[in-house]
């Protein structure tokens, strides 16, 4: 009997959904399939996000809302109550035993012999011409079809102190924040979500530990309502979309609503993707530039507890905003000094620990893997260079702008083609959306 083979490059949460959907639709429709999960460290199902082991992280959406099953709502709810935990549909879950879910779910998807799920801990390193995945070790897997799920890359690398053991490049990295916890000073670079777990464990770990978090505007993430808001509908016109006309329908909108903002969050929420293609690239960039840092501290929204506990840290002297920007990192002892221009005015600051929070490398050519896809013309990135180009199905788009008929993508690598891709609701509709395209491009070659 042929069996299609997929291989999904990435094991976070973007590539488990993958392989969920598709095991679940090749059992459905009686097809055999092996599924590869290439993930280079070895997390397969939890990437970054999910392979926290402090019970201080949470999700940052609430439990209704993180289904690993498309149109199965109360799947993962069904799930904690067998695993004996009280979590309610409005709560929020710790991102570890999200994780242990994601896990679960996976496992049970499978049906072997005749559908199989390979989990390789390996790093891709290119594409061995139609039908084979080669690996950083020599090896090669043989595909039918390939999904690119890496997830959120590393924040980008900061030039002077690459090497220095009291940086920390990438706060996701097995055990990074570990190291932290001899009560001096931490800066975190950037003041979003990342930094807000890091904040949660650093201080935690030592009772006399002060974090500085630098960002541009040195805006937080806002807090969730101890109840969901109910979504309002904001009624945007038609035809081609400016960033000037779509914040004075927002605006609007709120203030019919006596400020409930959140509300009308979630009444844009599910148009995002559509916006975001109804404006040119000229709006594009202005939205980038001008409102999607505030777009995203009011879209994703912190749990109540990790609020209080953020609230906390300031009021008692512990973690202290700067708004600027860095200008330099050097050694300094055991630790290092920082330079930096807040509110105009360049200022020294010695810290013991650095930690880079800043979010996603900026420039998808950062990463090899990819850089070779597009220097092979497989691949192009999107025009912000946020990700990959792609068409509406996922089918990663070639030099000359042809859709591939086995390369395909989600998630956080779609950000310059659809914006609002990084979430769990939204990345599980692209892998159930996903799945039935992998399994015809899987086949195809069985009849050809």
């Amino acid at each position: 009997m042929f069996t299609s083979s997929v291989v999904i490059v990435g094991g976070g949460a973007s590539g488990a959904l993958t392989a969920i959907h598709l095991l679940r639709l090749a059992r459905a429709s009686r097809t055999s399939v092996t599924v590869t999960l290439l993930d280079e460290h070895g997390r397969h199902g939890l990437g970054q996000a999910y392979s926290t082991s402090d019970p201080h992280h949470l999700l940052n959406t609430r439990a209704d809302r993180m289904s690993a099953l498309d149109g199965e709502p109360r799947h993962l709810l069904d799930w904690a109550r067998g695993e004996g935990l009280d979590i309610g549909p409005a709560g929020f879950l710790a991102r570890g035993l999200y994780g242990r879910y994601l896990r679960d779910t996976l496992a049970a998807a499978q049906e072997p012999p005749v559908r199989v799920l390979r989990r390789v801990t390996a790093k891709a390193v290119g594409l061995d011409g139609e039908h084979a995945v080669r690996l950083a070790d020599g090896r090669s897997v043989e595909a039918d079809a390939v999904v690119l799920a890496l997830g959120n890359r590393s924040p980008a690398p900061m030039p002077g102190v690459g090497a220095h053991p009291r940086y920390v490049a990438d706060p996701w990295a097995a055990d990074a924040l570990d190291r932290i916890g001899d009560g001096a000073p931490v800066l975190v670079l950037g003041t979003g979500l990342t930094m807000v777990d890091v904040a949660l464990t650093v201080t935690r770990a030592h009772p006399g530990t002060v974090v500085h978090a630098l960002s541009r505007r040195a805006l937080l993430p806002r807090r969730h309502l101890a109840e969901p808001a109910a979504p309002v509908a904001v009624a945007v016109p038609g035809g081609p979309v400016r960033v000037a006309d779509l914040l004075a329908v927002a605006r609007r909108a709120v203030r019919r609503g006596g400020g409930d903002w959140q509300g009308v969050v979630e009444g844009l929420r599910p148009q995002a993707r559509a916006l975001w293609q109804a404006m040119d690239l000229d709006e594009r960039r202005v939205f980038l530039r001008r409102v999607a840092r505030y777009w995203e501290i009011h879209r994703h929204r912190v749990p109540p507890a990790s609020a209080d506990a953020i609230a906390e840290l300031r009021a008692t002297g512990r973690l202290r905003l700067l708004r600027g920007g860095l200008i330099e990192a050097a050694p300094a002892g055991d630790g290092l000094r920082i330079r930096a221009d807040l509110d105009g005015a360049a200022t020294d600051l010695n810290v013991g620990w650095l930690v880079n929070a800043t979010g996603p490398g900026a420039d998808v050519t950062a990463d090899p893997f990819l850089a070779r896809l597009i220097g092979a013309g497989t691949a192009r990135p999107d025009p912000f260079r946020l990700g990959l180009d792609a068409s509406p199905d996922g089918a990663v788009l070639d030099a000359a702008g042809r859709p591939g008929e086995r390369l395909f993508a989600l998630g956080p690598l779609l950000r310059g083609t659809l914006y609002e891709t990084t979430a769990v609701p939204e990345i599980r509709a692209q892998a159930a959306a996903l799945a039935p395209h992998l399994l015809r491009a899987a086949t195809s070659r069985a009849v050809a």
